[in-house]
């Protein structure tokens, strides 16, 4: 059963306002609380005087009918917290509206990210893959204690007993319990070692639109973010960083800052100078009256020109194989037909909606966060260093985040280390402080996605058939100087530059990809879907041109040569026959393109139409998204993804650019730094393939076939090809 966005609905603001009373009646979310921590961590561990069940770390159930999930993943907007409480209420049989969802801490032990190994944190559309059979398995097993519990209380085979909306029944004497009369006995039971999961075909949660567990709470406001945090004695502190990347303190005068009425100390710390004041506008004031004289002997200082110079020289000189299957150079060289291009995509910044920020409590012994946390493992030990102290002493209450798209997930803990540094200057007296960045802090910040250059050659034999294919990937490696890199870096390869370009899917008999990995001062990081957020439009664009130079269908071109991989061939189908594709060209004017990925195990397909006017505006105006994400958890969820990675992806392509002179960003907020705007945001149809398979990722996915797509249909309307990023203002290539 495949299913239609939202987007293309019309809500009335009567059933907008249904929605949200009906949303406001339900348990809240609790993503935060002043008990901390340690009593938080008790209670997810053992039942207080039978009050409640807690038969492992993902669950406690009340005597008051209470349903409470334990997250280990941050909740940052894409539905972390309701896709796990379904995949735990499904096997327990809750009733949805009594279910609520709270953080759990940080505890690598009990929280571990599975697909990371010992480590608790959010990313790379894990959340609900790795989560899936374990917390199918702690719904599961909290069930059978509780009908156990009932037999014993009845007297009853266990076998007798049914479940339905968190009510045990016995058909046979017509008896009922809910779950928190059941509470006390569940508890005194073993938890069983192995239960019988469900069947899916009998999911009454899963597959389901179940309303999310986190709307009532940002609808009236009490949700929790790190901006929302006010703790007795709280002071504010903002830090003066250096204007290039690698520049450090040489000296600074403090004395116009200290001046200004609210400022507590100006401290110097690694990463900068910080004024520490009584609110956010006196720290602000007082940074911007602060002096630093910065040693930048160290420092980047080459423009963004200059480094893609670089690139580009670099394209054409030996690199290290990422793939090899046959012999490509060979291939072209022999090839009745060649076409080659070549793209360059610029830095992009994060710009969540919500700049990052944290809250820290520091003292001899302890050191206590506030922040919404997507490394909390990671963060844990990074703190633990900055303060002096042992891991075991910092405790992080992990809140709602504002979006994040990686930049909040980085191996050095770049804010949650500058919050604890401050501290630790002021005193680690015990004074909450909240380090607050700006948005021009965030432009500026650094920790980009890498700027790349990439050169594509193939070779068509007579017959047009496609017999090689060459592609030369430039750029930084966001592992390279990680804690990360001696798993993850094999014999030079840095697999995330190179993802969705060496996994290309195509049935191409000889293909090499090669890699140039580059050095420079500008700190990058994963950013949205990674590697494949520029692999996947060098290679859809170029398989694009490959296919005009064969004089074949764009669409039945890729088609051909997916035969062998079912799951992309049937949503590259999908999104084809959803769009219209048969139907043949557009109007003059028009024009409608299709690009097709896999991530995270996902697979993707977008057809776009544009229309371009006289004067070479591009307008998007509708995208169609077939995706394959596997066992569907909550439909709604899915398309809410989709739809916001095509917004994502489109304002990359066309704005999205950080850029560099004399070592300096040249944007500093949304002024310069454009995102997609609500007028821009086209017409959006999802259409998700069933199915039983565990479930993927769908958080990022969903960003890397649009910019190609539009792309794609750009040329289809004009005739022209892009090949730098972002998109020309007037469309021309």
């Amino acid at each position: 059963m495949t299913r239609e966005s939202h987007a293309s609905r019309q809500p009335t603001r009567r059933t907008f306002l249904k929605r949200a009373g009906t949303a406001t009646a339900m348990a809240l979310t609790i993503g935060f609380d002043w008990a901390g921590p340690a009593r938080r961590a008790a209670a997810n561990v053992a039942p207080s005087a039978g009050a409640v069940f807690a038969p492992n770390a993902f669950l406690r159930i009340g005597i008051d009918d209470s349903v409470t999930v334990i997250a280990k993943h941050v909740e940052m907007g894409q539905g972390a917290y309701t896709g796990i409480a379904t995949i735990v209420a499904e096997e327990l049989d809750a009733d949805w509206s009594r279910v609520r969802v709270e953080s759990a801490p940080a505890d690598a032990k009990r929280y571990a990210n599975l697909a990371f190994g010992t480590m608790q944190g959010t990313g790379g559309s894990s959340a609900m893959a790795n989560s899936w059979t374990q917390l199918r398995e702690a719904g599961g097993k909290a069930r059978a204690m509780l009908l156990a519990a009932a037999a014993k209380n009845w007297k009853v085979p266990v076998v007798e007993l049914t479940v339905e909306k968190g009510i045990v029944y016995h058909a046979g004497s017509k008896r009922q319990a809910p779950f928190g009369s059941l509470v006390r006995m569940a508890a005194s039971l073993p938890v069983p070692e192995k239960v019988a999961l469900k069947d899916p075909r009998d999911f009454k949660l899963i597959g389901r639109q179940a309303s999310r567990v986190d709307v009532a709470a940002k609808v009236d406001g009490t949700a929790q973010f790190t901006l929302d945090v006010v703790l007795p004695g709280m002071l504010v502190a903002l830090l003066k960083r250096p204007a290039q990347f690698g520049a450090t303190v040489h000296s600074f005068d403090a004395t116009a800052a200290t001046a200004i009425s609210g400022v507590v100390k100006v401290v110097q710390v690694p990463r900068g100078v910080a004024v520490i004041a009584t609110s956010f506008w006196a720290a602000k004031q007082g940074r911007d009256a602060l002096r630093v004289e910065w040693d930048d002997t160290h420092a980047e200082k080459r423009s963004s020109a200059a480094l893609m110079d670089e690139y580009r020289q670099l394209a054409d000189r030996p690199a290290l194989s990422a793939r090899k299957q046959g012999d490509a150079a060979q291939a072209i060289h022999n090839a009745a037909h060649k076409v080659s291009a070549s793209y360059e995509f610029p830095f992009l910044a994060h710009a969540p909606m919500e700049p990052l920020d944290a809250v820290v409590k520091l003292s001899a012994d302890s050191c206590e966060i506030w922040a919404g946390d997507q490394f909390q493992t990671v963060d844990q030990r990074n703190a633990a260093t900055t303060a002096g102290l042992d891991r075991q002493q910092v405790s992080i209450h992990t809140l709602y985040a504002g979006g994040s798209f990686g930049r909040r997930a980085n191996p050095g803990s770049d804010y949650i280390v500058e919050a604890v540094s401050i501290a630790k200057a002021h005193g680690a007296d015990g004074t909450p402080i909240k380090l607050q960045w700006t948005r021009e802090d965030d432009i500026h910040g650094g920790l980009y996605r890498p700027m790349y250059y990439h050169k594509l050659e193939a070779g068509l034999n007579d017959k047009y058939e496609l017999t090689g294919w060459r592609h030369v990937i430039v750029g930084q490696s966001i592992m390279a100087d990680t804690f990360f890199a001696p798993i993850m870096i094999k014999e030079g390869i840095d697999p995330t530059s190179v993802e969705g370009a060496a996994t290309i899917a195509y049935a191409i008999p000889n293909i090499a990809v090669d890699l140039s990995t580059t050095k420079n001062g500008v700190p990058v990081l994963w950013w949205r879907v990674v590697g494949s957020s520029h692999t996947t439009f060098a290679v859809e664009a170029f398989i694009d041109e490959v296919a005009h130079a064969a004089g074949a269908d764009p669409f039945m071109f890729r088609r051909k040569l997916l035969e062998h991989e079912p799951r992309m061939k049937a949503v590259l189908e999908l999104a084809a026959e959803k769009a219209g594709w048969s139907k043949g060209p557009m109007p003059k004017g028009k024009g409608r393109g299709i690009a097709v990925s896999e991530a995270f195990k996902t697979y993707v397909a977008q057809v776009a139409e544009v229309s371009v006017d006289e004067t070479g505006h591009v307008k998007v105006d509708r995208v169609v998204c077939a995706v394959d994400c596997g066992t569907p958890i909550n439909p709604d969820i899915i398309t809410a993804q989709m739809e916001g990675g095509i917004g994502f992806g489109l304002g990359a392509v066309q704005y999205g650019a950080i850029t560099l002179k004399e070592g300096r960003v040249e944007q500093d907020n949304f002024n310069s730094y454009r995102v997609l705007r609500m007028n821009e945001m086209p017409k959006v149809e999802v259409y998700i393939v069933p199915s039983t398979l565990p479930p993927t990722g769908v958080g990022e996915p969903g960003v890397a076939p649009v910019g190609p797509a539009v792309a794609n249909a750009i040329f289809a309307a004009t005739g022209r090809r892009i090949h730098v990023l972002p998109f020309p203002k007037t469309g021309a290539a």
